[in-house]
């Protein structure tokens, strides 16, 4: 049986669903969800003929622009970039152009330069992706520094074997966003950068010697200005690597994940107002499984108007699963936005229950 799903795009059907889907090549998923094969480093469409990867070689995103950023390439068969047959000659020859670019990223002079006006080449790419010419190139570009963080500091030869024309791509793009290249790691002030995989997609965890600075998975909006952010309050630059803090956390995330631990010990580094600090330590004491509503986080830190305000520091909580924010309901009982999908919400929230229910 077939679930016709018309998904909002914070949202995704389970993975089990969506594995079937795959397989059979379901038209009524598509625009639902976006396949990343890992073994490939391609996304494709649901009912892309290519050979069908095995189910832990996938990751799964709920739109193109979120598979760009978690490192993927568009397949050049299922083409899931287009909303239509064929798009149209300029917005192809501006794709052209951000993979030739070193940097991912083409200015509006170098489009005047090549003859093509910025708000033509913004109004056709936003015909035919569904994203703005410049939010593609930001995507582009967060992707390839993410795929680097992916692969480690060995990157060169699986850049060139993934089919990539500019291994340089890689580096500058990876420049653009953490500030240095991996092999400037021993210049300067650095917090390492691990991709932790996990059953709900992509981690990424930046950390140095005090503890961990972020943890957000991968496809998460505005990843990119929220690193740059964290880089400037730190003075730090990112670059790949180990770190003790980085390796408890792995060892925690694969614990929370198998059911066997609910609680994250691992030293956190938060930077933000006396307020919002408040929020975020509040939010650790709700126990697993359990849910508060706004009001009710506003009410113990002993202001019953700061719901607003609340909602906001929720929102800028930077350290995804230790600093619970998903624990969070509207007061009807309903879930409300998460950084990371509503979908992955509901999962962690069921996920808790379940633990609880085995301990009980």
């Amino acid at each position: 049986m077939h679930f016709p799903y018309n998904a909002p795009m914070n949202t995704l059907p389970p993975v089990q669903t969506m594995y079937r889907a795959l397989l059979g090549r379901d038209t009524t998923f598509e625009g639902v969800f976006y396949v990343g094969v890992k073994t490939t480093g391609i996304f494709c469409r649901p009912t892309c003929p290519a050979k069908k990867p095995k189910s832990e070689n996938v990751e799964y995103y709920a739109s193109p622009q979120a598979a760009l950023s978690g490192g993927y390439r568009p397949c050049a068969r299922c083409r899931p970039l287009d909303t239509e047959p064929k798009p149209p000659a300029l917005v192809s020859r501006l794709r052209e152009m951000v993979e030739r670019s070193p940097m991912g990223k083409v200015s509006g002079s170098e489009l005047c330069a090549a003859g093509i006006d910025p708000s033509t080449a913004r109004r056709q790419f936003q015909r035919a992706y569904g994203m703005t010419f410049h939010a593609f190139q930001r995507a582009r570009r967060m992707g390839l520094a993410l795929h680097e963080v992916r692969r480690g500091e060995s990157v060169i030869d699986a850049q060139l074997s993934n089919g990539y024309e500019s291994a340089s791509g890689f580096w500058e793009a990876f420049k653009q966003v953490f500030g240095v290249p991996p092999s400037q790691a021993g210049q300067v002030n650095c917090l390492h950068a691990r991709w932790i995989e996990t059953p709900l997609g992509a981690l990424l965890a930046l950390a140095n010697d005090e503890g961990i600075h972020l943890l957000e998975f991968v496809d998460r909006r505005g990843l990119e200005r929220e690193i740059a952010g964290l880089m400037k309050r730190a003075g730090c630059a990112v670059v790949p690597g180990d770190n003790r803090h980085l390796d408890q956390l792995g060892d925690e995330l694969k614990g929370y994940f198998g059911g066997t631990m609910k609680d994250f010990t691992v030293p956190l580094v938060v930077a933000g107002s006396a307020f919002e600090r408040s929020v975020w330590s509040l939010l650790r004491t709700i126990p697993p499984g359990e849910t508060w509503s706004y009001a009710q986080l506003a009410r113990a830190l002993g202001n019953a108007n700061a719901t607003r305000a609340v909602g906001r520091a929720n929102g800028k909580n930077c350290l995804a699963l230790v600093i619970p924010c998903h624990r969070v309901i509207r007061a009807d009982g309903n879930l409300c936005g998460y950084g990371g999908g509503v979908w992955r919400k509901q999962w962690l929230l069921d996920h808790e229950r379940r633990i609880n229910a085995q301990a009980a």
